[in-house]
């Protein structure tokens, strides 16, 4: 009964170790060099998303022209601290048409483009109006992702950088809890027209050399709990023991009390 009781409450830890050499694989050892899959795939902007766009000339008074007041200097605060996110006030939202409303040059419709071609329809907008050179650069506001399930912190996260990692995110989010199912993490991801599901394995070092190491704006994290959760078993071995510990003490109580009343 005890050592029944143990293997049901105590955890593996081949079920919470990252990047493990799992047995059905070809081994990858430290230090051996893993390329990164090939991925054909480029983030379409979708209604709703923030870009950021920014303009470059030579005549500073041009550049002005393009941009709200004060969003030059307030877009470099923040950095990401905690509640902070600059772009939301200051960047450009994608309305629901798929338009962005550029001061001096009114609607221009990027959805459904990814990043360099709607920086190169922005510049064809504003070469129509200035024939000196307005160079114009322009990205995602930051990678917006949601978690949800066994991560020790579940909600919407952003990652200001260009590209992150699957870890980037967990490390993002607290990590995932220590009874979350490692070995399927669920990615829900947006791509133009649709969504698919992705399930990955965060025990396979052969995760490094997946195409979905990297993880994409609007991705949508989800893990599940283990089977010990739903039971309602403790969480690790020295609450097991404790629990079995009150348990047992119960039962001889129970037992001597029968045992003396005969």
């Amino acid at each position: 009964m005890v050592f029944s009781f143990l293997m049901a409450s105590c955890i593996s830890n081949k079920r919470i170790t990252y990047l493990q050499n799992l047995p059905e694989n070809t081994p990858i050892e430290l230090d051996q060099f893993i390329p990164f899959a090939e991925v054909d795939f480029k983030y379409i902007l979708q209604p709703f998303d923030l870009v950021e766009i920014d303009f470059a000339s030579s005549d500073e008074e041009l550049t002005e022209a393009f941009s709200f007041q004060n969003s030059r200097s307030a877009s470099g605060v923040g950095g990401g601290g905690a509640g902070s996110d600059p772009l939301y006030m200051n960047g450009y939202s994608i309305d629901q048409e798929g338009n962005v409303e550029v001061p001096k040059l009114g609607k221009i419709k990027i959805a459904g483009l990814n990043e360099e071609e709607a920086k190169n329809l922005v510049q064809e907008e504003i070469n129509k109006f200035f024939k000196e050179q307005v160079f114009v650069k322009l990205r995602i506001a930051g990678i917006r992702y949601t978690t949800l399930g066994e991560f020790n912190n579940v909600g919407v996260k952003i990652i200001y950088k260009n590209r992150a990692t699957i870890f980037d995110a967990l490390a993002n989010s607290g990590e995932t809890s220590i009874l979350g199912k490692k070995n399927q993490l669920f990615i829900i991801r947006q791509y133009d027209g649709g969504t698919k599901i992705h399930q990955i394995n965060l025990n396979d070092r052969a995760l490094l050399a997946s195409p979905y190491y990297f993880i994409q704006p609007n991705d949508i994290l989800y893990i599940e709990p283990m089977k010990i959760r739903q039971f309602g078993t403790a969480d690790n071995l020295a609450q097991s023991l404790q629990l079995f510990a009150t348990f047992l003490a119960s039962g001889l109580l129970i037992y001597g009390l029968i045992s003396g009343g005969f």
